[in-house]
């Protein structure tokens, strides 16, 4: 553990090969750093071996090792794959949690599919997970990104609706998004809001509204 917490992964790979070469079976523990090792080298084929291993010696797998997996796609720009393997993990009957869906919201967004990453959050009190203000923020700036400023709005609202209140991350997106599709007046309101419920503006929201209206 030790090993791979320095980052020494090479090392880790020659001890893990000694332990097998004088028999001595691996824990759980271990072969679940070498999924991660192999994941931030992105040695997917490798990884999902170790997971063979995990299987075949008869251990449990965890909410923590499967999530390792799905990152290790996402880091290494493999969201399709991703998404699959999660959609195989829900047909056998894995749960996930919300550190899970959140790597898989933020990876749908960085592709550009926001719309699909607001309809997976849509899927998760299906899969008892319940979102959260990083999942909820994450697809508002994706989709203010995209353009779908109506679409973020709804969403920002929608996330209130649901006694999530929103933090200075979520305003900025929404008046960044507001500010750049000239609509300035609602973007001074949502400064006015923000006041009137006691949230303080910070400078870069300050900097948005007064650059935009600048330019008008």
């Amino acid at each position: 553990m030790s090993v791979v917490n320095m980052k020494e992964y090479p090392t880790s790979t020659f001890l893990f090969a000694q332990m097998q070469f004088r028999c001595i079976a691996p824990s759980m523990i271990s072969l679940s750093m070498l999924i991660n090792y192999f994941c931030r080298l992105g040695q997917m084929n490798s990884a999902f071996s170790a997971l063979a291993k995990i299987i075949n010696m008869g251990h449990e797998l965890n909410v923590i090792t499967l999530t390792t997996l799905i990152r290790g796609f996402c880091i290494n720009g493999k969201f399709r794959e991703a998404l699959r393997f999660h959609d195989k993990l829900i047909s056998l009957g894995f749960q996930l949690d919300e550190v899970s869906y959140g790597i898989l919201i933020s990876s749908l967004c960085k592709m550009g599919q926001a719309r699909a990453a607001m309809e997976l959050l849509q899927k998760l009190e299906s899969y008892t997970v319940k979102p959260n203000i990083v999942m909820y923020r994450t697809i508002i700036d994706g989709l203010r990104k995209d353009g779908l400023v109506n679409e973020a709005q709804n969403l920002f609202s929608e996330m209130i609706s649901q006694g999530i209140y929103p933090d200075i991350v979520s305003y900025n997106s929404l008046m960044h998004g507001l500010c750049c599709t000239g609509r300035l007046k609602e973007a001074t309101q949502l400064l006015n809001d923000m006041v009137v419920i006691d949230i303080n503006p910070d400078v870069c929201i300050y900097n948005i509204l007064v650059d935009a209206l600048c330019k008008e």
